[in-house]
């Protein structure tokens, strides 16, 4: 295994590497998603400003162990040992995603120009300066022999940015043919939301984005807790149940949705002691519902209502939780699927987009994307070394 080393700026492979992504290059994105759900992977053609091509994709599920061990460190108060150990393990993983999606696309790894591994959550507190992902992008670049690009929200969150979302450019450039205004929702452990205007008169697209609130995480961890299976499987448990309407407005009743956004939420910001004692069912059609809800309530923030709702994320195959989205909101809801678009892979694709955008630096944030002071870019790029 050929070693790494992280590039500033002034290494020759690195100026060469940043010129060359001026044109379309190939770019492999991952997703470690805080749904814990497994690692997304993804291959992209793009110049980070538009999306010339959209090869394929794949998902390799989490072990047990390893998204045990994973769950065990999320809010940042694992051992420093353990987390090491993880960390290492998570890389590893990713690399095995990177050698498994090339191999069924019969792609030599030469032929990609850049990785983007935004590596795993496991603590986000914006508001305290801190945003953690744990992964080690020299490591992957040594095993992969690809460049890395990683650490993508730390210059975000340094320069007084939430830190997230960091995917409304890529939607952007998917959505450049549609009509606006639209909505693209995410819905993975937490939910969040791209509104995208018509383009302004000064070339810009008016762009919002932020979390809604709770995504998949609080009904995943119910259900886990309950049933000892990962996540409800197309939404049967919540659509057998009934929603508790004083427990849907006691989860309601939280000062996050009423915040100005742009704003981002930790994964565990929302808990499930509010529908303690429920039947389980019963709990699970109120988490679903939450959501739901959470979603409405962000709607009352954006500038104009969308003529339409683009769902992404493992959300979408919750079919109780679309029902409830379809009632809550105002505009037709649609799964990013129908415009043929990969629902499983849209994260992973964002990932290499914005690892070509952090090497031509390019702006990965904006202030009304993630209340950042002023466009920033950000990433850090590692180098597989030749031997």
């Amino acid at each position: 295994m050929p070693p790494a080393q992280t590039d500033h700026g002034a290494d020759p492979a690195g100026a060469l590497l940043r010129a060359r992504a001026k044109r379309p290059v190939w770019a492999l994105g991952l997703m470690s998603g805080t749904s814990l759900d497994g690692i997304d992977a993804a291959l992209i053609r793009s110049d980070g400003i538009a999306v010339q091509e959209i090869g394929p994709a794949l998902t390799l599920p989490y072990g047990t162990d390893l998204r045990e061990r994973l769950r065990g460190l999320l809010g940042g108060e694992g051992e420093a040992a353990e987390e090491a150990a993880v960390a290492r393990l998570l890389t590893e993983a990713h690399a095995e995603v990177v050698r498994r999606l090339l191999t069924e696309a019969a792609r030599a790894s030469a032929t990609i120009d850049v990785v983007g591994f935004h590596g795993h959550t496991i603590l986000h507190r914006p508001k305290d300066g801190i945003t953690r992902q744990i992964g080690d992008g020299a490591l992957l670049a040594a095993l992969t022999g690809i460049p890395v690009v990683n650490d993508f929200r730390s210059a975000d969150v340094a320069a007084g940015g939430e830190g997230a979302p960091l995917v409304p450019v890529f939607h952007r450039a998917l959505v450049a043919e549609l009509e606006r205004p639209l909505a693209v929702l995410n819905l993975g452990g937490v939910a969040n939301v791209t509104w995208i205007g018509p383009s302004r008169a000064d070339g810009e697209d008016d762009l919002l984005a932020f979390d809604t609130g709770p995504g998949n995480a609080p009904l995943d961890d119910w259900v886990r807790h309950h049933t000892g299976e990962a996540y409800d499987v197309g939404g049967k448990l919540a659509a057998s149940g009934r929603v508790d309407a004083l427990r849907l407005a006691a989860l309601l009743d939280n000062a996050f949705f009423a915040r100005r956004p742009p704003k981002s939420l930790d994964r565990n910001h929302f808990m499930t002691a509010a529908i303690a004692g429920l039947p389980v069912a019963d709990g699970a059609a109120t988490l679903a519902a939450f959501t739901a809800a959470a979603v409405a309530r962000a709607e009352a923030h954006l500038p104009a209502p969308p003529k339409r709702w683009l769902v992404a994320g493992g959300g979408r195959h919750n079919a109780a939780l679309m029902a409830a989205l379809r009632a809550a909101l105002s505009a037709p809801v649609q799964t990013v699927d129908e415009l043929g678009w990969d629902g499983d892979a849209l994260e992973a694709q964002a990932f290499g987009f914005l690892a070509v955008r952090s090497l031509r630096g390019l702006p990965l944030s904006l202030p009304r994307t993630t209340g950042v002071a002023a466009a920033t870019a950000g990433g850090s790029l590692a180098l597989p070394v030749k031997s």
